[in-house]
């Protein structure tokens, strides 16, 4: 056979006979020939056990920021709430220790301490030092199980600079010391024990977590209380009868260190109760119902209320779909099916009567669906959405029938019910009219944009970004100091809308929200049940806002630093939130930071964009120094708009996130909606942590 020649493949020929093909694959040699660059296989690098973690932690926990820190203690607080789910866990503890380090103790089963077969380990350094090891791959450790993957607990050892973990089991104590992921010695006894359960406590590396400054100095980052109590609140609530206690080492009130206990025998109807605790409801208690299926156990609560905007979160072992999914589906396909037959069997809808959409029947409504799942299958790797098609049938038919129950047991709330979703159809009505008389009134102005719009030369969304701009003061500066070519400028009256407070079809009777639907191209697509698509209302929490119509995929709020200009931000908040959500959360949305003063001294400028920065350049340039106060974004020239606060190059924006879109929710109706009460026990219990009076 003829000697193959570098880059040239032998033909093989197909004869049926694999002996010759494996004969012919044998025979052609290795090309060895150096390339540019010296890439061979020298080049290749194999990382060792927990090496990869520590040099591609983004991998594992998204960020090495906030929220990345406090990735590690959900890593093993969910270890802790599989236990519970398994049965063997009621107190879960959380510490956050002086030193920023973080202590996380259950009263579980405690991880087994004997030696794994495959690793030649004790089940304890296995957990903690090999990815993918754990007791949830169908080996009989959890039959229900949030972790799936097998690398929480390795992860949160490899980027800790210190991991101590004390195991309780079997009437005695157990313990073992890591180093940056490496087990310093032997799993050690210490003594008797008439305990059991887990207590893990390890300091996050510094060499890894860090945050940066707006002067992009490297900070040091800490364990949050207002995170750590967010996040462990929903466990307590989705885990019914679950203590969960939070403490803080760092904090004294009123001279005992700061600490809370999240406990409820409600469980999910007491999340509903969380959620609409500021809100006038249509019945009480919420409707709340369990039940198992096929190995699927489904719980669902939900209450209306007198709101405009539904609140529906699901959960499929303990993680937050944030995106649905089947479960979802089922639940929102039951709702809509059953309200309406309901409607029609006590003679509130006519045979001849449109039905109820969903949307109209879930406008006002606050709903949890919390499902257990054996083998759950969520698209992604962010676990955001359930994928399991047999889900969606279970929860349908468990949701149908107990909802169904409720309405024909509760005729007095259920009539109530109706009521609010008959008003929401005819608002709904009323709105479709109010929009199509502003798209006549738009055609016959001579276009779909409104008319103080400047927009941007580039077409293409991912390259425009548009400004959001307070008064028309500001947005004159702001047009002249614009680059033209990729950056708008929408100049906005007053104060918007609350929208937080009013019909949805209220948005279409006010110019400023008109104006920012029209310019930013804010659409809803709408299938019906022939699976034809039509262009639909702006409504609350919609989730088919058609992203594909939108025409910048910045969307820059710039307002004065001054407290008008803080409501303003708060309301254009709002109505991102309730109307257009996917927006922010896929990050489009930004806040400016425009500067607070201006320091010069002869020819030297500097902007001082707070106070700490202010009295670092004041020290710096001694006396003498001209400090300009900018009260509001008109009093800046065009150049110096550009320079400090539009320019790409120099500019500091701050993207809006939705973290927990729940607790989101509720603090929005709580700043924002009609209750007084709560919101100024708000403002005194929080007034202090953020005041910045400026005398």
């Amino acid at each position: 056979m003829a000697k193959k020649e570098p880059g040239t493949v032998a033909a093989v020929p197909d004869d049926g006979n694999e002996k010759d093909k494996e004969k012919v694959y044998q025979s052609q040699e290795i090309d060895n020939t150096p390339v540019e660059g010296d890439y061979n296989a020298s080049a290749i690098d194999v990382l060792e056990g927990l090496e990869a973690v520590r040099m591609r932690p983004g991998m594992y926990i998204g960020t090495t920021g906030p929220k990345g820190l406090h990735h590690l203690v959900w890593e093993i607080v969910d270890n802790a709430v599989d236990e519970a789910l398994a049965g063997h866990c009621t107190q879960i503890d959380v510490q956050i220790n002086p030193d920023n380090s973080c202590t996380v103790r259950d009263n579980g089963r405690g991880i087994p301490t004997d030696i794994v077969e495959k690793t030649g380990k004790s089940a304890v350094e296995t957990v903690f030092t090999v990815l993918h090891a754990g007791g949830k791959f169908g080996g009989g450790g959890y039959k229900v199980s949030g972790g799936l993957h097998g690398v929480g607990a390795s992860v949160v050892n490899a980027l800790s600079e210190r991991l101590e973990v004390e195991v309780y089991r079997n009437g005695r104590i157990h313990k073992q010391v890591y180093l940056r992921g490496n087990a310093d010695g032997d799993l050690q006894i210490l003594g008797p024990t008439d305990e059991r359960g887990t207590k893990v406590t390890f300091w996050p590396d510094d060499l890894i977590f860090h945050d940066i400054n707006e002067d992009n100095e490297r900070l040091k980052i800490i364990f949050e209380w207002d995170t750590l109590a967010t996040r462990l609140r929903e466990m307590a609530f989705l885990n019914k009868g679950l203590k969960v206690v939070l403490t803080d080492h760092r904090a004294k009130v009123d001279d005992k260190e700061k600490s809370e206990t999240y406990h409820y025998e409600g469980g999910i109807a007491s999340y509903v109760e969380y959620l609409n605790d500021t809100r006038d409801t249509l019945h009480k208690p919420p409707i709340y119902f369990e039940q198992r299926a096929e190995d699927v156990t489904c719980e669902c609560s939900l209450q209306w209320t007198t709101q405009y905007s539904e609140s529906i979160y699901s959960f499929v072992n303990n993680i937050n779909t944030h995106d649905g999914g089947t479960h979802e589906t089922g639940f929102r396909n039951a709702l809509t099916r059953i309200v309406n037959d309901y409607a029609k069997k006590s003679n509130f809808l006519k045979d001849s009567d449109d039905k109820f959409t969903g949307e109209d029947i879930r406008e006002g409504l606050t709903a949890i669906i919390s499902v257990k799942v054996p083998d759950p299958q969520f698209e992604g790797q962010t676990k955001q959405r359930l994928g399991n098609r047999e889900v969606q049938g279970i929860v349908q038919s468990i949701a149908a029938e107990r909802v169904s129950d409720w309405l024909e047991l509760n005729p007095k709330p259920a009539k109530d019910i109706l009521n609010k979703i008959l008003n929401s159809k005819q608002a709904r009505e009323a709105a479709l009219k109010a929009k199509t008389l502003v798209r006549r009134q738009s055609a016959l102005s001579g276009g779909g944009l409104p008319g103080k719009l400047a927009d941007c030369s580039d077409k293409d969304p991912e390259k425009c970004e548009i400004y959001l701009v307070e008064g028309d003061s500001a947005g004159g500066s702001a047009k002249q100091g614009r680059n033209r070519a990729f950056q708008a400028i929408l100049p906005l009256r007053g104060k918007i809308l609350n929208v937080e407070r009013v019909q949805p079809s209220r948005i279409y009777d006010n110019n400023e929200v008109q104006a920012m639907i029209q310019a930013l191209g804010l659409a809803v697509t709408e299938t019906n049940e022939e699976g034809n698509k039509s262009t639909g209302l702006l409504r609350p929490n919609a989730q088919n806002l058609d992203l594909g119509k939108l025409r910048y995929h910045k969307i820059i709020i710039m307002t004065d630093a001054d407290v008008d200009g803080s409501h303003i931000r708060t309301l254009l908040l709002t109505f991102f939130f309730r109307y257009a959500r996917p927006v922010v959360e896929k990050g489009y949305v930004y806040i400016a930071q425009p500067p607070l003063y201006k320091v010069q001294k002869g020819k030297r400028i500097e902007y001082c964009y707070n106070e700490h920065k202010l009295e670092a350049v004041l020290a710096e340039m001694g006396e003498k120094a001209d400090i300009q106060r900018f009260k509001g974004l008109g009093e800046m020239m065009p150049e110096q708009l550009w320079e400090t606060t539009m320019n790409p190059e120099t500019r500091t924006l701050k993207r809006v996130n939705v973290d927990d879109a729940s607790e989101a929710d509720h603090t929005f109706d709580l700043l924002m909606g009609e209750a007084v009460g709560p919101r100024r026990e708000f403002i005194e219990q929080n007034a202090h942590k953020v005041a910045n009076l400026d005398v």
